[in-house]
């Protein structure tokens, strides 16, 4: 992740080692409930490693949080408004993926956020589960090409196309190229 202030990574590695806390489990435990190695987890809670979004994903399932809601809480004031150099981005350099979002930190009482996503050719990345079961997405291709798998059926989107799903297992996100791929996500609480 990058930041400008303090490390979000250094946040983020805290706030993953409170979660696990307040659910009282051990490493042990949460690699079990996850499917993430101890060794993952523990190194990603001392903030030695920043987390793949596969291994933020399986966590926030875990937890019942999405992504967006889980940095939302190691950001250090909510607000209103984000101006656009002070929206955080997320990169998984080994996946090729760049996640900036864009709403202001979740709320409680609001169940929508936004989210730009970019994917370089060739990134491909699989999802085992959805964050929060019943999960509505809807993705609006903004340049390039984009491949979503959902509920086994693949769906090829160019630019301007939005696909609208109720997330309830496995995902897929594929750039095949020949260049990126920037798109809008818009996500929905069940």
């Amino acid at each position: 992740m990058r930041d400008d202030g303090d490390s979000v990574d250094a946040r983020l590695a805290a706030r993953l080692a409170e979660l696990r806390t307040e659910h009282g489990w051990s490493l042990e435990e949460l690699a079990e409930r996850s499917g993430v190695s101890r060794s993952t987890l523990s190194r990603a809670e001392r903030a030695e490693t920043s987390p793949t979004a596969a291994v933020l994903n399986r966590l926030c399932a875990v937890y019942g949080r999405t992504m967006s809601r889980l940095l939302g809480e190691v950001e250090a004031e909510p607000a209103l408004l984000v101006r656009a150099a002070e929206q955080p981005v997320w990169e998984d350099g080994s996946a090729g993926f760049v996640r900036r979002s864009v709403s202001p930190p979740p709320h409680p009482g609001l169940r929508g956020e936004l989210v730009e996503g970019r994917l370089a050719a060739g990134a491909d990345i699989a999802y085992d589960r959805p964050p929060v079961p019943g999960l509505e997405q809807h993705v609006w291709v903004l340049e390039g090409a984009l491949e979503i798998t959902t509920q086994g059926v693949e769906h090829s989107l160019g630019t301007g196309d939005c696909l609208r799903m109720r997330v309830w297992g496995p995902t897929r996100f594929r750039c095949a190229g020949p260049g990126d791929v920037r798109y809008a996500l818009a996500v929905v609480l069940p």
